[in-house]
C-alpha cells in the first residue's frame, strides 16, 4: 500500500502561491493540492494534522528542470569515464532542488561522442538522468566559446542520425549553427533530429539575421509537420553567448530570435547566473517574450558546489575564480556555469520576474522541451518531485518520485 503524506507551505502552482497551501502525495505522485484548510473535506485531515506546520514561510515548488547542464560536484559528463563518476554530478544539482537533469556533453570526436552517450544513455534508462544535450559538434569557428575547434565539424546528418541510435532515444537536443551547409534543408541536421525525437537548437553560431530567421520559419514549419516531435518548438542554446551580440547596423541573430520567440516560435535558453546574462537583462527578455518562450538553464560544470580552482571540460583546462569559470587557454572565454538553478530562479525573482513564473521557467518548461507532461508543475496526477525551500529560497528538502532524498 502507498504511503500517503502531506507537506505543507506557501505552495508554488503554475498559475500562483497558495499562502498556506498542503500538497499531498501517494506513493510517486500528487494526488491533492489546495488550501490546508480545505484538506479534511477532501479526505486528507489525517496527513494534514501529521504534517510540519509551516512557521518559517517556507515555499513548496516543482522539482526543478536543467536540460543543458555538463556538471557539478567536481565531475563533468564529457570526461566521465563511469556512471559511478557521473552520478556525483548529478547528486549535487538533485540535493539543490534539480529533480530532473539532462546531460551535457560537448564537441568532440565523433568515436567519444558514441562512447559518452552509450554511457549516459544507461543512467538515462535507469532513471538517473532525464536525457542527453549534444552541444555540437556541428558549430561555428567564430563562436565556438569553449568547445574545442580541433572537433569542429561540417553539418553531417548520417552522423546525427548515429549518436541518436546511441542515445536510444533519450537525445532530448542537440546544438548547431543552421547558418553551415546541410544544417537546414531537405534530410539535412534540423530535420534528422526532428524524425528522431530530439529538439534542434540553435546556437555558438555565426549566423546573419537574414539566415538566423529562414532556419527560425524553416524549423518552425517543419515542426508543424511532424508526427512525433518531442517539443512542439525548436530551442536557442543560451540565448546572448555564442552568438555576435545585437549591432544597429549588423544586428545579427538575436533580434530575430526574440521576434520569433514572441510570436510563438523557439523556447530561448537563458543562462540566469548574472555571470552569463546580466539580471536586467534576464527581466528585460522576459517582458519581450513571456514565460513560455524561455527557460532557465545552468551550463553548469564540474566546478559546481565545490570552489575555485582549476578543472576540466570536454579535455580543455578550465579556470575557475570567484565562482567564474573560463578557458585556461585560448583568450579565456567562458567555460560554462557553476550556479544551481535554484539560485538562477532567485536571480530572476530578484531582477523583477513573479516568482510563479521565474519557478516556471526552470521548472515546468524544462519538461516541455524533454516532452513529459508529468514533470515540472504542483498538481494532482503529476510526479512527486518536490523542493521544499524556506522564506529565501534555500533548500530544505528534496523529493524526488514521493521519496525524500535530501
Amino acid at each position: 500500500m502507498n504511503e500517503v503524506f502531506a507537506i505543507r507551505g506557501r505552495v508554488v502552482t503554475a498559475s500562483r502561491i497558495i499562502t498556506d497551501g498542503a500538497v499531498v502525495v501517494s506513493g510517486d505522485a500528487i494526488v491533492w493540492i489546495g488550501e490546508s484548510t480545505a484538506a479534511k473535506e477532501a479526505g486528507f485531515g489525517d496527513e494534514i494534522l501529521a504534517a510540519t506546520a509551516p512557521s518559517d514561510d517556507r515555499y513548496v515548488l516543482p522539482g526543478l528542470i536543467d536540460v543543458h547542464c555538463h556538471g557539478g560536484g567536481g565531475v563533468s559528463f564529457p570526461d566521465a569515464q563511469t556512471e559511478d563518476q557521473a552520478l556525483a554530478a548529478v547528486a549535487e544539482h538533485l540535493r539543490w532542488g534539480t529533480t530532473s537533469l539532462v546531460a551535457s556533453l560537448v564537441t568532440q570526436s565523433p568515436m567519444v561522442l558514441r562512447e559518452k552517450a552509450e554511457l549516459l544513455a544507461g543512467m538515462c534508462e535507469a532513471g538517473k538522468l532525464a536525457g542527453i544535450h549534444f552541444e555540437g559538434p556541428f558549430i561555428a569557428q567564430g563562436h565556438c566559446g569553449a568547445q574545442n575547434p580541433a572537433h569542429i565539424q561540417a553539418p553531417n546528418a548520417p552522423l546525427a542520425r548515429e549518436l541518436l541510435i546511441a542515445s536510444r532515444g533519450y537525445a532530448v537536443s542537440m546544438t548547431f549553427a543552421p547558418e553551415k551547409p546541410y544544417a537546414m534543408g531537405p534530410s539535412g541536421v534540423a530535420e534528422t533530429l526532428i524524425a528522431g525525437g530530439a529538439v534542434p537548437s540553435f546556437g555558438h553560431t555565426d549566423t546573419s539575421s537574414g539566415k538566423m530567421r529562414d532556419a527560425l520559419v524553416e524549423v518552425r514549419q517543419t515542426l508543424q509537420h511532424a508526427a512525433h516531435a518531442r517539443c512542439a518548438h525548436a530551442t536557442v542554446t543560451h540565448l546572448f553567448n555564442g552568438m555576435a551580440p545585437i549591432h544597429h547596423r549588423e544586428p545579427g541573430p538575436v533580434p530575430e530570435i526574440l521576434a520569433d520567440a514572441a510570436g510563438g516560435g523557439v523556447i530561448v535558453e537563458l543562462i540566469a547566473d548574472g555571470t552569463h546574462v546580466a539580471p536586467s537583462l534576464i527581466r528585460n527578455v522576459y517582458e519581450l517574450i513571456g514565460r513560455e518562450q524561455m527557460v532557465f538553464v545552468t551550463d553548469a560544470m564540474a566546478a559546481t558546489g565545490m570552489g575555485d580552482g582549476d578543472y576540466v571540460l570536454g579535455g580543455q583546462a578550465v579556470t575557475v575564480k570567484e565562482g567564474v569559470a573560463t578557458l585556461s587557454q585560448r583568450g579565456g572565454g567562458l567555460a560554462g556555469g557553476t550556479s544551481h538553478l535554484i539560485n538562477q530562479v532567485k536571480i530572476a525573482h530578484k531582477a523583477g520576474i513573479p516568482l510563479v513564473d521565474a519557478v516556471y521557467c526552470a521548472s515546468r518548461q524544462g519538461a516541455k522541451i524533454l516532452g513529459n507532461p508529468q514533470l515540472g508543475e504542483v498538481a494532482p496526477g503529476k510526479f512527486a518531485d518536490l523542493l521544499v525551500t524556506d522564506a529565501d529560497l534555500n533548500p530544505m528538502e528534496v523529493y524526488k518520485r514521493g521519496s525524500r532524498v535530501f
